[in-house]
């Protein structure tokens, strides 16, 4: 069975979510699955010397207007949140307690997150708020919550950051297949037939 493509996201990107509406339709028209990764953005920008794209002279007006446009050209509901950005830890380390166990539940729970801030606005960095929503998708809520204090969930979330700064991840989302490497929603028809064509 071929191997599923690891989807590296920050539960604080636009973009990210727009990725993770899109990503498990288009890998399955080729027979592949997708590999849920949570990473954080704020300590890749460290490495990197990025900073959020909002917070960038130019860039952040474009941004924000892309953002928007982006959702509707998709098809994909979309509401800016009232706090932007946030902190992603307390979603991120419930999907990885969750994915290991559960893979199809960490999906659910996943897009359930993402649809919770960048539609309903609810702030998901609030550890009570991100286990209420993985409990409306599924979840054991009472789990969830104690997987935001969990060290090995903890630990968890600082190997796949280190894991996604070693694959050279450096933005949300970030998409690896079969060793090739995609930025962003854009890249997701050259993601298409990368993966019907084997390269290009």
């Amino acid at each position: 069975m071929p191997a599923p493509i690891d989807f590296h996201f920050d539960f604080s990107s636009p973009y990210g979510y727009l990725g993770a509406e899109l990503i498990e339709a288009l890998v399955s028209r080729h027979g592949r699955s997708v590999n849920w990764r949570p990473m954080l953005l704020g300590v890749i920008f460290r490495e990197t010397g990025g900073a959020p794209l909002t917070e960038v002279p130019m860039k952040g007006a474009y941004s924000l207007h892309d953002f928007a446009r982006s959702a509707r050209f998709h098809g994909v509901p979309f509401r800016m949140p009232s706090r932007f950005p946030i902190p992603a830890q307390a979603p991120s380390r419930i999907v990885l307690a969750l994915r290991d166990t559960d893979p199809a539940l960490a999906a659910r729970v996943v897009k359930a997150l993402y649809r919770a801030y960048f539609v309903d606005d609810r702030d998901i960095a609030d550890p009570e708020v991100a286990a209420s929503v993985a409990g409306q998708a599924g979840a054991d809520a009472a789990a969830a919550r104690a997987a935001v204090d969990d060290p090995a969930a903890k630990d968890a979330l600082k190997r796949e950051v280190a894991q996604a700064i070693a694959a050279g991840v450096f933005g949300s989302p970030f998409v690896i297949a079969d060793g090739e490497a995609f930025w962003g929603v854009d890249r997701f028809p050259q993601l298409d037939r990368w993966l019907a064509t084997g390269g290009f």
